[in-house]
C-alpha cells in the first residue's frame, strides 16, 4: 500500500513547503544522456504535485535518464527510490546526482524486465523515449536511445502500459509523460485497457525541438503533426491501481 506521512497536516493547515526541485544546472549530464527539458520539468511538476503521498514511498523512475525525477521524489522523502536506464552514460549520471542530491536513490541499468524484479512499487515515474523514427532499431549507449522510438513512437509506452499492472503495489500511481506525437489518447486507453484507472493529468504546448523539426516533413506525412506544425502538446498521464 501506499504510505502516507506519519504525521498528517490538520484540517485547514497550510500546504507544506516542497523541496525546491534540482535544476539542469545542478546535474550530472553525460555527453549521451538526455539533459531535462520541459518534458523533465512538466513530469517534475506533477511528481510534487503528489505531495505527501510521496513520502515514505517506494518509487521507481524508469528511464531515468539524469534521474532528475528520481531525486525530486527522494527529496520528497520518499523510503527508496530506483532509477533505472539502458543507457550505461545515464545510470553513471543518475548516480553521480545521487550522491550530489538523493541518498534514498539507487542508480541501476536496467529495463522494464529488471524493473519488475524489484516491484512492487507505490510510484513508478517515466519519461520514456517517444519520438517517432524511421529506424526501429535502438543503440542503447547512444543520445538518441533517449527518444528514438520506432515508427509510432510507442515501443517503449505499450510494454510499458500492458506491464503497469506488474509494476504497482495496490494503491499505487504512476505518472508518464510524453508528445502527442506518440498518442496521448492512446496511452490512457491502454492503461484503461490493462485495467487501471487513467486520465491525463496535466498538458503544456512547446515549440518543436530539434529532432522533432528534422522529423517534421515525415511526421507530417505520417499523420503525426498537422502540415503547419511549430509546436507540440505535451501530456502527463495519470495511470493509478
Amino acid at each position: 500500500m501506499l504510505l502516507q506521512s506519519p504525521f498528517p497536516a490538520p484540517a485547514g493547515a497550510p500546504a507544506p513547503v516542497l523541496p525546491t526541485p534540482p535544476h539542469a544546472d545542478d546535474l550530472v549530464v553525460d555527453l549521451s544522456v538526455y539533459a531535462p527539458q520541459s518534458d523533465s520539468y512538466l513530469l517534475v511538476e506533477a511528481i510534487r504535485g503528489l505531495g505527501d503521498r510521496i513520502a515514505g514511498a517506494r518509487v521507481l523512475d524508469l528511464c531515468c535518464g539524469t534521474g532528475i525525477a528520481a531525486v525530486t521524489a527522494a527529496r520528497q522523502r520518499a523510503a527508496e527510490v530506483l532509477a533505472l536506464d539502458l543507457n550505461p552514460a545515464a545510470v553513471r549520471s543518475a548516480a553521480a546526482n545521487a550522491a550530489r542530491h538523493a541518498p534514498a536513490m539507487h542508480a541501476r541499468r536496467g529495463c522494464l524486465t529488471d524493473a519488475i524484479e524489484h516491484g512492487p512499487f507505490d510510484v513508478v515515474v517515466c519519461n520514456p523515449p517517444y519520438v517517432p523514427a524511421p529506424r526501429d532499431d535502438v543503440d542503447h549507449a547512444s543520445a538518441e536511445s533517449a527518444w528514438d522510438a520506432g515508427n509510432d513512437g510507442r515501443s517503449v509506452l505499450d510494454p510499458l502500459c500492458r506491464t503497469l499492472p506488474d509494476l504497482l503495489g495496490a494503491g499505487g500511481v504512476a505518472l508518464i509523460v510524453h508528445s502527442e506525437v506518440a498518442g496521448i489518447d492512446t496511452t490512457v486507453e491502454a492503461c484503461r485497457d490493462a485495467g487501471l484507472t487513467a486520465d491525463v493529468l496535466s498538458r503544456t504546448r512547446i515549440p518543436l525541438g530539434p529532432v522533432m523539426r528534422e522529423r517534421r516533413d515525415w511526421l507530417v506525412e505520417r499523420g503525426l503533426l498537422p502540415a503547419d506544425a511549430d509546436t507540440e502538446e505535451l501530456a502527463v498521464i495519470r495511470a493509478s491501481r
